[in-house]
């Protein structure tokens, strides 16, 4: 009942928001069209000025993992963060994740098809994309778009909530799954 319900509920969601927008619109008699036709405009106003930002992150990211810097710390790190319950293959995510969260998201299929969604890996991978966010591609996206220069109390704490959702992740995993 409730997977049914739940079913419906999302089927349902967007075009009855979509309506609900029009129907306010009709009531509070605004032109909907223009109005939308305006944001669209802001819209892509907006991807044109982020857009440096975004190549910017791209090429630093295609850099730190081209160059093997990405493997070398990964190689690095898996003496320490093995015994704590962070297989080696799952670090390429862990670093990957603050600075692209498509790249995140390459790199958490490629674990689900090589070690299975119900795996130990599979799970923490899952949790881990789902626990921390882009915090370099945050920093330099949206606070470049709107031309924040001083992001360096924005930076740690938002490395800090990485790491906090990384330790989380690995915690919660491993309390419901256990280490397997």
């Amino acid at each position: 009942m409730f997977v049914h319900t739940m079913d419906a509920v999302s089927r349902w969601a967007i075009p009855l928001i979509f309506a609900g927008i029009l129907i306010y619109g009709l009531i509070r008699k605004i032109d909907v069209y223009s109005v939308f036709l305006d944001g669209a405009k802001e819209g892509m106003e907006i991807a044109v000025k982020v857009l440096p930002y975004v190549v910017s992150i791209f090429v630093a990211l295609g850099i730190f993992r081209d160059s093997g810097a990405m493997a070398l710390l990964a190689r690095g790190l898996a003496p320490v963060l093995h015994p704590l319950g962070v297989p080696a293959d799952v670090l390429p995510l862990m670093l990957i994740r603050p600075l692209s969260g498509a790249g995140a998201m390459a790199i958490t299929a490629e674990l689900l098809r090589h070690n299975g969604p119900d795996s130990y890996v599979g799970r923490l991978a899952s949790t881990l994309q789902g626990s921390t966010d882009t915090t370099f591609y945050i920093l330099s996206v949206y606070f470049g778009a709107v031309g924040i220069r001083r992001i360096r109390h924005a930076l740690v704490v938002g490395l800090l909530a990485d790491v906090l959702g990384f330790v989380l992740a690995v915690a919660f995993v491993r309390l419901v799954f256990g280490v397997k």
